[in-house]
């Protein structure tokens, strides 16, 4: 008669015992997990590399990025999006996490600098932004940090300069020129070395004026809270730098 009693409490603390380790963060028995990190559109290219690395130095661990402008995602996190880690191309957006309680302590770990990207061999003579005035180039949104920077830097020349397109983020920004549909655009620099040979950067005083500074950190409610705290670190780290500093990043 005493049984089912027993049994039932037996059934109800194993459920526990299951919530419990279900709920505190999302490794399996076997000891994977999975890191989703947040990062601008920019970082595309060294952070893959950047994950790729970490996953070799964390068994079991897979790196998950979503990649977009960091106004984006700024936007996502604040509203409650999954995510370990947020690595933005700006101090701006990463303030609105932070100010949402989304984000603590953001470090930053590269810089980077605005070029104005041409077609290979540069049919157009481009030497400063005074020339694209007589040409069709692309910018990024203003809300997106390659944007506000280009508005820096146009401003910085006492030109008066309008894009004929403004895209979401910097990728989208370059393809418009290599596709053909502008004669420029304005971009970072390390977008134009990953572009491999297909647009030629050139550099312009002005855009010293608008360097941007790249904040990283773990978030609040990180569901991998340990591997976020891991991932920051790493990329501070003398490798993740070297990787950064290849793909023609500044150190801050």
């Amino acid at each position: 008669m005493r049984a089912k009693p027993v049994l039932a409490t037996a059934a109800a603390a194993l459920a526990l015992a299951t919530f419990t380790a279900c709920g505190g963060d999302t490794a399996t028995d076997d000891g994977a997990a999975t890191l989703t990190v947040f990062a601008a559109a920019s970082l595309t290219e060294s952070f893959t590399e950047i994950g790729d690395r970490f996953e070799s130095e964390h068994d079991g661990v897979t790196v998950e990025f979503n990649f977009a402008g960091s106004s984006d995602l700024a936007a996502q996190i604040t509203e409650g999006a999954p995510a370990d880690v947020f690595a933005s191309a700006d101090q701006k957006n990463m303030d609105k996490a932070v100010e949402a309680g989304a984000a603590d302590d953001p470090q930053t770990f590269a810089l980077n600098q605005l070029v104005i990207a041409v077609p290979e061999g540069d049919p157009d003579g481009v030497t400063g932004l005074a020339d694209l005035a007589s040409l069709t180039f692309a910018a990024c949104a203003p809300e997106v940090p390659c944007g506000a920077a280009a508005q820096t830097a146009i401003d910085a020349s006492g030109t008066d300069l309008t894009p004929v397109t403004y895209e979401a983020d910097v990728k989208a920004t370059l393809q418009k020129l290599t596709l053909g549909e502008v004669d420029a655009a304005l971009v970072y620099r390390t977008d134009a070395i990953a572009a491999d040979g297909d647009v030629d950067a050139v550099e312009f005083p002005e855009s010293a004026e608008a360097v941007n500074a790249y904040p990283i950190a773990a978030l609040t409610d990180a569901p991998n809270a340990d591997l976020a705290a891991d991932f920051t670190a790493f990329v501070l780290a003398d490798d993740a730098q070297a990787i950064l500093g290849a793909a023609g990043f500044q150190q801050p």
